[in-house]
């Protein structure tokens, strides 16, 4: 069985996003940084090259496959913002809604630019994701 692609690693956050090589995007990733963090109280971890991740969890499912990942996590990705955040939580739809200029996958959040939304209501998407996965939350990580 193949080992999970996106794992914890040492590189610091700070440096990935000063890193990156548009300066809105930086913007962007530190406003997100403050704003997980604010909302989480937990300190980041790079997960793979370029997914910034908060708090984590163990998975097994069926099959046997099984792995950690973050409860929360966003990358600063050169095409788009991309938020793992949509997680079924209370009134994901509504707030979606009302987000402003966005696409969504699965569990993934996508952005263009921050300018596209509205960032109270992002923050009450962070806020509500949040509160429905942070009760799986392993303390041992």
């Amino acid at each position: 069985m193949a080992n999970p692609k996106t794992t914890p690693t040492t590189q610091d956050v700070i440096n990935y996003i000063n890193d990156l090589p548009d300066q809105r995007r930086r913007d962007e990733g530190l406003y997100l940084l403050a704003l997980f963090k604010k909302i989480t109280k937990l300190e980041p971890r790079m997960w793979g090259p370029s997914i910034i991740g908060f708090g984590s969890y163990h998975y097994k499912y069926e099959s046997g496959h099984e792995g950690d990942a973050a409860l929360l996590a966003y990358s600063p990705r050169k095409q788009r913002l991309v938020l793992y955040v949509l997680t079924n939580f209370d009134k994901q739809e509504a707030l979606l809604q009302n987000l402003g200029k966005h696409k969504t996958g699965k569990i993934c959040l996508y952005i263009n630019k921050l300018a596209d939304v509205d960032l109270d209501v992002l923050e009450k998407i962070v806020e509500a994701s949040w509160k429905k996965v942070s009760k799986r939350i392993d303390r041992t990580a």
